[in-house]
């Protein structure tokens, strides 16, 4: 594999299975590969494989395994991004079909599409791409990251409006109380006014009686 740069190999595989696969170098890459597929876990991951001067980068997702092979100089963040690209162009096409695929069924057809992004992603300005795309990913997630913050903002104005809702009917309650208080003591004064009168009035008609006579036939 000397001499070359860029993406060298690439696969898809489900589980040992390689459904598609492209290679610009001889050599035993391919049974690499193959040894590094026996060993992979079934959980969606990434990870990347050292040989020599080249890494075997491997991400697995959804049961499907995407593999890139470059030299190690050539760093992580472009194979990467080539197998984002990979599982992107290969799911929309061929979808849970996969999953039921065998040995190299869709190689005549998804081997050129390897090729091609293998290509594109080697070119020098892949890397500029790249880094444009993880910044506008990043930005990506600190706005989903302010939205939640808005949406829990949210959800503590509504947790507020709730509280105020339940003063209103606190304030409602101690209105109604007060009225009926009032009300009662409004009648408890009557009630005393009149006892009072009564008793003015027996207290006037016992006074005037020790001096008239009880049927006031002294006066």
């Amino acid at each position: 594999m000397a001499g070359r740069s860029g993406i060298l190999f690439a696969l898809v595989a489900r589980g040992q299975v390689v459904l598609a696969e492209h290679s610009s170098v001889t050599g035993n890459v391919n049974v690499v590969a193959v040894r590094i597929l026996e060993k992979l876990p079934q959980e969606d991951t990434r990870v990347s494989y050292t040989q020599e001067r080249h890494m075997f980068h491997v991400m697995v997702a959804d049961g499907i395994t995407y593999m890139a092979v470059a030299e190690e100089a050539f760093g992580r963040r472009i194979p990467f991004a080539f197998l984002d690209d990979i599982k992107t162009r290969f799911t929309a096409t061929y979808g849970a079909g996969a999953k039921e695929a065998v040995a190299y069924e869709y190689n005549t057809e998804f081997s050129r599409v390897l090729a091609e992004r293998a290509a594109f992603f080697s070119d020098p300005s892949a890397d500029t791409i790249s880094r444009v795309k993880g910044e506008l990913q990043e930005v990506k997630h600190i706005m989903i990251e302010n939205i939640e913050k808005v949406l829990e903002r949210g959800e503590r104005l509504d947790l507020l409006v709730d509280k105020t809702e339940g003063l209103q009917q606190v304030s409602l309650a101690f209105r109604r109380e007060a009225r009926r208080l009032k009300h009662t003591l409004w009648w408890q004064n009557i009630r005393l006014w009149l006892m009072v009168c009564a008793g003015s009035m027996v207290l006037i008609y016992f006074v005037v009686a020790l001096g008239c006579g009880f049927r006031f036939q002294k006066c």
